[in-house]
């Protein structure tokens, strides 16, 4: 899978931000059929208003994992799935509600992955193997204080994408990490990034150039890339080196 041209993708988290610009991208690349899927269908009446053609509204709660399970059964034909859907909370660690902050993203951002690529797992296998990615962040890489329980959910999330990776690759499915910097998103201006955010669309292009590249790590900002750069000799030699490499 190194294309989303003529292939068919499921999008979380579609109805805003870096979910709502990847579907959108994917289309302009030509992508068959984009399944966006959100909390409420409601929300991506505006999407399928605009490509009624390409895209097909699901409901996927990553808290409901009947949600999930209902829409593997519907997008039964989807080669790529993009798990993009998250939430992030302003706390420190020693703010009072820095445990219930972190419970919350866990469910979300960590069991929320697992969840789904546990239901997508075997319908990526039956249409050839295909491509899951994973919107992880830079702060999966280094701790952001004033996100820090955020920071410590997409750390976990970045090591079972790790996980994922090493299981899928014997069905053939292509797993890609994606870690961006500040973006311009609703969540981006709630975490005060404002100042430094960049393009949403740089995003979903980062996403296509590793797909195409066949590629792991995807940093697609300036931020990013300047700790992709850092963290690059790692990533190569320890990240995605097999067990018998290191």
């Amino acid at each position: 899978m190194h294309s989303v041209n003529n292939h068919v993708a499921l999008v979380t988290g579609a109805n805003r931000g870096i979910g709502k610009s990847i579907v959108e991208e994917f289309v302009s690349n030509g992508a068959r059929k984009v399944y966006a899927a959100a909390r409420k269908l409601d929300s991506l009446k505006p999407l399928v208003a605009e490509y009624p053609d390409q895209v097909v509204p699901v409901e996927i709660d990553l808290n409901r994992p009947e949600t999930i399970s209902a829409a593997a059964e519907t997008a039964d034909d989807v080669e790529i799935v993009v798990n993009n859907a998250g939430i992030l909370t302003i706390t420190d660690p020693l703010a009072e509600n820095a445990i219930s902050a972190l419970q919350d993203e866990m469910e979300v951002n960590v069991y929320g992955l697992i969840r789904v690529a546990q239901a997508f797992a075997p319908v990526l296998k039956k249409n050839g193997g295909g491509a899951l990615i994973q919107l992880n962040s830079v702060a999966s890489l280094r701790n952001v204080p004033a996100f820090s329980t955020y920071s410590a959910s997409k750390a976990a999330a970045y090591s079972i994408t790790q996980g994922l990776r090493a299981v899928l690759a014997e069905q053939g499915t292509k797993v890609i990490s994606v870690h961006p910097g500040p973006i311009a998103t609703d969540m981006g201006s709630e975490a005060g990034l404002d100042e430094i955010a960049e393009p949403v669309n740089l995003v979903p292009q980062a996403i296509i150039a590793t797909l195409e590249a066949n590629e792991f790590h995807s940093f697609p900002d300036t931020m990013a890339r300047q700790v992709g750069a850092a963290y690059g000799d790692y990533a190569r030699n320890v990240i995605e080196a097999s067990m018998e490499e290191l």
